[in-house]
């Protein structure tokens, strides 16, 4: 994993950044990762992917046994 120092993030954040596109980028302070920096396109696709996982143990806890009317059981997902 890259990292870098607060002081290299501040002295330019632009190439920061840009090595943060695809991998997350540790920023250290006195050689302790303080944060990470993660790109935009890595942040969506790690937004998506906890979404999905979110969706995934929703829909394996319900019971579609008792479901009788699809306009109740998508309330009840909030869809």
């Amino acid at each position: 994993m890259t990292s870098v120092s607060i002081s290299q993030l501040k002295a330019n954040p632009s190439a920061v950044l840009l090595s943060a596109d695809d991998y997350p980028v540790a920023v250290q302070k006195r050689n302790k990762t303080a944060g990470y920096v993660v790109g935009k396109d890595l942040f969506e696709k790690m937004i998506l992917f906890l979404e999905n996982v979110e969706d995934k143990k929703t829909i394996e806890s319900i019971n579609l046994n008792d479901k009788e009317d699809f306009e109740k059981f998508a309330n009840e997902l909030g869809i």
